[in-house]
């Protein structure tokens, strides 16, 4: 079983099988109570699934792409999760998730090129696009993720995706596709994509009369 968390847009928290089937998952579309929020979903997740913290073997980490203040609640909730049961935590990137569940539902043709986006705030987004699905049933990343204004975004054929809330179900998904086929989990990076909102100070200010 599999513990996937993700707040790079708003908070999702799903269990997954090792056979990719979504035991529960649990969602909230704010944007800015990841910290408010994040607890009662990994509860409420592993309470609907009814699966013990013992019968867990993994947790996911969604990397990103996602705001600086956001992305890292979820990414240390994973990381604090895994420590605290003795967990490998496999990354992976959100985008990902988002054009897996897309292609899984039928809003994209398993052959389709797809344009994932998400807000970056400061009116900007971030996107990565695909190219339908591998072999193994994961989607194939041709450019990104990267981050632009809206009117610079990729302008093709490809059917758009905008997102508001990463499933976490389907980043479990992948990663149960990729320990079955010894794939190539993300880095341990996140993908903030920019500077973080406050830097450190350089020093003390000098006082002046």
């Amino acid at each position: 079983m599999l513990l996937a968390i993700d707040t790079s847009a708003g908070s999702s928290v799903a269990v997954v099988s090792l056979d990719g089937v979504i035991l529960a998952e649990r969602s909230s579309d704010d944007p800015m109570r990841h910290a408010e929020v994040i607890g009662s979903l990994i509860a409420g997740s592993l309470d609907e699934a009814r699966v013990a913290i013992a019968d867990l073997t993994g947790v996911v980490a969604g990397m990103g792409p996602g705001p600086f203040t956001g992305l890292r609640i979820g990414i240390a909730a994973a990381r604090s999760f895994g420590v605290g049961a003795g967990l490998p935590v496999h990354p992976v990137v959100s985008h990902d998730g988002i054009a897996l569940d897309a292609y899984a539902t039928g809003r994209a043709a398993p052959d389709d090129r797809l344009l994932v986006v998400t807000d970056a705030r400061r009116r900007e987004r971030y996107w990565t696009a695909y190219a339908g699905l591998d072999a193994t049933g994961l989607p194939v990343r041709t450019r990104g993720p990267a981050l632009a204004k809206p009117e610079d975004l990729p302008s093709s054929e490809a059917v758009r995706f905008d997102a508001v809330v990463v499933p976490a179900g389907a980043l479990g998904r992948i990663a149960a596709l990729l320990l079955a086929s010894d794939g190539v989990f993300a880095g341990e990076e996140p993908l903030y994509l920019r500077s973080p909102d406050v830097t450190m100070s350089t020093g003390a200010k000098r006082v002046t009369a």
